[in-house]
């Protein structure tokens, strides 16, 4: 973690970072604005924040009697985060420091500035129960520290009933970091030389769901990219390995015309990029995403007369000029309630009405991208989520509506593990026109 930034400030921006989420926006587009020296310890700081909620609102209930104003709360749940730190990883701090900088932080902004006294007798009661004297008994941590609505977890426990907290409990760990090497570059062995050689250690991912993957790596004590060799000229880059599965399950041949239909902000679309000299259309409709794409492909030097980066809306045939494509990948805009452990602010963010409105949407999509495929090409439907409502209830809704859609074979719905975030896959062949 870069400590460049004073840690009171970095527990003020990241107070602030929160507050913004409970508005509604999304926790990235908040880190998005922030200086690329202050991004690493405010992204560490939130991420944390969030995924003790639970477990630092009962602490600050137990010592607050009366609801503190949302600025304090804030502030507190991001200190009291730091103290339950475990420390292994090198970046606990101790208990005085957290105490201290957590009070300065209170100076730094207007809103929290009367509060001194209450945060510093709060986290100092806190730092207690959570870390006591030698030989005082510890408290036992809530084995689900991070918040989920109710319909969130009522779902989950309706579809998974056997294993809803395990998924519950994966997500509110950190997830690893997992690189996907550009083997238009290096094969997988000779960039984990590359790593190795700067004392990075990183082991194969072989395979997820029965899928092979010949580039996934996961690197066991993650590393800021600029440390990773050849990132910048597009060695690697970061991609959970469900997501790989995509790509993959595709097989994309030289020349193929294919349409990844939402494409921001462009990993797959480079992946398949990455794995044969093929025709790309990369269509994204929210035009602040669309330069991620173009960015991703100039980082990986993906970039040809071959490929062309569009916006538009893939539940319209507007932008189209219509030639067919061999293959589509349909990532649909969905829940993301399978990628938590990377954005803990999702389930903060969504609502239950959200999902009909997404299902909706999907469907839109899916029928309009089926329009655009050759006979005999193949169609692969992909959500992040594990919500059966965007996962497998829309692949045999699609298979009912159209008869000519052949289901082949592909993993259906991934659980999130160690090695992979939440994901569902149907992959569909067009038989005839």
């Amino acid at each position: 973690m870069s400590h460049s930034l004073p840690l009171s400030e970095a527990i003020t921006i990241a107070a602030q970072a929160i507050t913004e989420v409970m508005s509604g926006r999304s926790l990235t587009e908040v880190l998005d604005q922030l200086d690329a020296h202050e991004r690493p310890i405010v992204q560490s700081l939130s991420f944390d924040a969030l995924r003790k909620w639970v477990r630092s609102h009962e602490l600050i209930k137990q010592f607050v009697p009366k609801t503190p104003p949302p600025e304090v709360d804030h502030l507190l749940t991001v200190a009291i985060a730091l103290f339950m730190r475990d420390g292994s990883d090198g970046k606990g701090y101790a208990t005085h420091t957290i105490v201290d900088q957590a009070v300065r932080a209170c100076s730094e902004y207007d809103k929290t500035m009367y509060a001194k006294g209450l945060v510093n007798a709060v986290l100092r009661k806190v730092s207690l129960v959570l870390q006591p004297p030698e030989g005082q008994p510890h408290y036992p941590p809530d084995p689900i520290p991070m918040y989920v609505p109710a319909w969130w977890r009522a779902n989950l426990k309706r579809h998974y009933s056997k294993v809803w907290q395990s998924i519950l409990f994966a997500q509110a760990k950190r997830a690893p970091l997992i690189l996907r090497v550009n083997q238009k570059q290096h094969s997988r062995e000779q960039y984990q030389s590359l790593l190795h050689e700067v004392g990075i250690a990183s082991s194969p991912i072989e395979s997820v769901a029965g899928i092979s993957l010949s580039s996934a790596l996961l690197i066991s004590n993650p590393v800021p990219v600029s440390e990773l060799p050849g990132f910048y000229s597009g060695a690697a880059s970061v991609q959970d390995a469900g997501a790989q599965i995509a790509a993959t399950l595709l097989n994309p041949q030289p020349n193929d015309l294919i349409l990844d239909a939402c494409a921001a902000p462009g990993g797959k679309t480079a992946h398949l990029l990455e794995l044969a000299d093929c025709r790309m259309v990369a269509l994204e409709l929210d035009g602040d995403r669309l330069g991620k794409i173009g960015g991703n492909l100039d980082r990986l030097r993906l970039h040809s007369e071959k490929v062309k980066v569009l916006c538009g809306d893939a539940s319209k045939g507007v932008w189209w000029d219509g030639v067919p494509f061999d293959k589509i990948l349909l990532d649909a805009p969905c829940s993301a309630s399978g990628i938590v452990s990377r954005h803990p602010d999702i389930p903060f963010l969504r609502r239950e009405a959200d999902i009909p409105s997404l299902q909706y949407k999907q469907r839109e999509i899916l029928t309009q991208a089926w329009k655009m495929l050759k006979p005999e090409g193949l169609l692969l439907y992909v959500t992040c989520s594990v919500f059966p409502e965007e996962g497998e209830d829309q692949a045999a809704w699609f298979a009912q509506q159209h008869s000519n859609a052949v289901r082949l074979g592909a993993p259906g719905q991934l659980l999130p593990t160690e090695a992979n975030d939440g994901f569902y896959y149907a992959l569909f062949k067009k038989n005839g026109p």
